[in-house]
């Protein structure tokens, strides 16, 4: 053995009866986060990999490297609020984006709000903000320590005073100002025993939908919709862009699919002062249906509707028959329809996906007919800001080696053309070494499935590459080309090639695609990404003892499921933030909302496919002396409480009491367990610097690879 585990204790007395099939888990201990028990035993695996991260012989030249480029100026696109513009902007190396405002585009900007300021290491993060419609106000959700709890907080506009308000126990919320500025909707869970700080593994149920008036306390806010019947439903609120309707969807879990209720705000004569009398438009979750915008009581939605690629339809509130709904864009032939905004009154602004990449038009608003295109490099569009009662807007353009290109159009221009707003460059990045490719392999079915290749031009098809393999394939997540200086990093000066595979599972194909990899198909997931290191080694760019893996929450059970299966076929695998409990992960925060896409180990059909794949459940026993594991660094956080540390840590566990122990494997199997973060979302920019500093040291170090300068 190359590595000494820390020992953990084994109860293998602890066995759970699934439908007659006895599973033994004999680390359920780890799933109490606040034992003294699984305290030592994260610091006892923190001790054996924070060194051997650190001692890594590329990691000094990758984190001083990623922090030079990390240090870049980052915008967002500017929107406009009443008469004033608004945008984030990060200098490059500031832990949190910083909020800015101007009086006009080309005006002097100056600072209206700082998350900087509320910590010292940057662990409380803006989680979402908005203005009042007519700028008064600025409601803002604050997070600490990566939690998905959120405080809200308030304050004016106009002399940044803050307000006394403050909403506690918000999560999952959303935060939408009805237009007369007098107050907001948002949602929070009910009081529970116990702690809410992020570290909790409690189940989130019985979410409730409030609407907040400003200079009011908590206490006092009223209640619009809750739903006593079904403890799982989550809802929110759009307010029309009229003002006039307030536009409720409700969701059972994390499928593409809603209920749409309505309440006509005008008709209540003393306003908001309790349950509002919903109407419920649709009652069922058959579909999804978003809101767009609406011409009076015509309101339009984009739907999946007998559409698995979306389109959009138009449904009079006057007429609400189904027979009386209207297609206004019908679905199209291959690409997938994604966000739709209306902008300039008239017009409805367009992005299609086709093939992975971006497309981006305009529309008319009352025909459907199609206007223009406006130009896009390969790429993604990352960023969108308009209003309907505003003739221009902005939309940021990004692919795998731009970081970004804000371009603006203005509609009320006579003959109007997209300009270029602001254009971000990298020193020490130059676009034109790197080149892009699109491929298309077969998988074990016989589906073609896309993969991005990013690497050196001229590369020679010798085998010698080593490739960073990077899926996800969940959720109807799409993955698309997207800036990230690790890796670009790993390209130039480690000579590898990133390989982004768009696995089924995911959105790219819209719901035919996710549906072909979740529930009973999940395994196509698994095949689509093997299959695509087996593309890699038939094509000679790599071989399996080169290959690098990745993937992050969906992605982390995608890597550690696909080792378990295929041990052979990769040098190195990273699983971050990793579901790997498949038989328990719906009993943990909200982890039942995830059936939708993997189903429930309670349903004796549903175990039959989970018990076939969770990573932790596949592990071999000990004592092992089959194929040794290529070498492995899981990722969590202590304050992770959308996939909570407890699936790493019994991953971690079972993985080096059986292949730890054997004498073959002689590649590390380690945890690296972040204090102070979550998830992922709001991380400050140093530890994602260190993160990606860790992880691409650690790939480097087992595959062999030097430092190219």
């Amino acid at each position: 053995m190359a590595f000494k585990y820390p020992a953990a204790r084994r109860d293998e007395s602890k066995v759970d009866d699934y439908h007659g099939v006895k599973i033994c888990d004999p680390y359920a201990w780890l799933e109490d986060t606040d034992s003294e028990e699984t305290k030592t035993f994260v610091e006892e695996q923190n001790k054996l990999t924070m060194p051997f991260l650190e001692q890594c012989t590329v990691r000094p030249q990758f984190h001083q490297r990623l922090t030079e480029l990390y240090n870049y100026p980052k915008y967002s696109c500017p929107y406009k609020r009443g008469n004033r513009y608004f945008y984030y902007h990060n200098q490059g190396l500031q832990n949190q984006d910083v909020l800015y405002v101007q009086n006009s585009l080309d005006g002097p900007a100056t600072v209206f709000f700082d998350p900087n300021t509320l910590s010292e290491d940057g662990t409380v993060a803006l989680k979402m903000g908005r203005l009042s419609e007519e700028c008064e106000y600025y409601a803002y959700g604050l997070s600490s320590r990566g939690s998905d709890w959120v405080t809200v907080h308030f304050m004016k506009a106009g002399d940044l005073t803050k307000l006394p308000d403050v909403l506690e126990r918000v999560k999952f919320s959303c935060l939408e100002w009805t237009h007369d500025g007098r107050g907001v909707f948002y949602n929070c869970y009910p009081k529970q025993d116990g702690k809410a700080d992020g570290t909790e593994t409690t189940s989130n149920l019985n979410q409730k939908l409030y609407y907040h008036v400003i200079g009011t306390k908590q206490s006092e806010d009223i209640l619009v919709a809750e739903f006593p019947d079904h403890p799982k439903w989550h809802s929110g609120v759009r307010v029309s862009d009229d003002g006039r309707y307030a536009v409720l969807v409700i969701t059972e879990g994390c499928e593409p699919v809603n209920q749409l209720w309505y309440c006509d705000l005008q008709k209540l004569p003393n306003g908001i002062t309790g349950l509002l009398p919903w109407v419920k438009l649709v009652d069922n979750f058959e579909a999804q249906y978003s809101y767009i915008t609406n011409e009076g009581s015509v309101f339009t939605f984009r739907t999946n509707l007998d559409a698995p690629r979306y389109c959009l339809i138009n449904i009079d509130l006057d007429k609400p028959d189904k027979g009386n709904w209207r297609t206004l864009l019908p679905q199209h032939d291959k690409d997938v329809l994604g966000s739709v905004a209306c902008v300039n009154l008239c017009y409805l602004l367009v992005n299609y996906i086709h093939d992975v990449k971006d497309i981006l038009q305009l529309y008319e608003l009352s025909t459907g007919n199609l206007i223009r295109d406006l130009p896009l490099d390969v790429g993604t569009v990352v960023g969108l800001s308009c209003k309907k009662k505003h003739s221009d807007f902005f939309y940021k353009f990004t692919s795998f080696t731009t970081p970004g290109v804000i371009y603006h159009y203005d509609l009320s221009q006579a003959s109007p053309e997209p300009t270029v707003f602001r254009r971000v460059e990298v020193k020490g990045i130059q676009q034109e070494d790197y080149e892009t490719n699109q491929v298309f392999y077969p998988s074990k079915d016989g589906t073609k499935i896309p993969m991005f290749l990013v690497h050196a031009r001229g590369i020679k098809k010798d085998g010698s590459h080593p490739v960073f393999l990077y899926g996800y394939g969940g959720f109807e997540n799409a993955i698309q080309p997207h800036y990230n200086v690790s890796y670009l990093l790993f390209v130039r000066h480690l000579g590898g090639i990133l390989a982004v595979a768009n696995i089924r599972g995911g959105g790219e194909y819209g719901q035919t695609w996710h549906k072909g990899g979740s529930l009973q198909n999940k395994q196509n997931c698994f095949d689509d990404f093997q299959c695509a290191a087996g593309y890699l080694i038939e094509e000679k760019y790599t071989t399996a003892s080169r290959i690098a893996i990745n993937g992050a929450s969906n992605g982390g059970l995608l890597v550690a499921a696909c080792v378990n299966q295929r041990p052979d076929l990769f040098g190195c695998a990273v699983a971050e933030v990793g579901v790997m409990d498949m038989l328990k992960f719906h009993k943990f925060t909200i982890g039942h909302a995830w059936t939708t896409d993997y189903g429930c180990a309670d349903d004796p059909e549903q175990f039959k496919w989970l018990i076939k794949y969770s990573p932790l459940h596949n592990l071999p026993a000990a004592p092992y002396s089959g194929t040794a594991y290529p070498a492995m660094l899981l990722l969590t956080a202590d304050h992770d409480d959308r996939v909570v540390p407890l699936h790493t840590l019994k991953y971690c566990a079972t993985l080096q009491h059986g292949v730890g122990n054997s004498p073959r494997q002689l590649q590390p199997l380690m945890v690296r367990v972040d204090t102070r973060s979550g998830h992922g979302a709001g991380k400050p920019t140093a530890k994602a610097i260190l993160e990606d500093a860790h992880i691409f040291s650690f790939i480097a170090q087992t595959l062999g690879l030097s430092w190219k300068e």
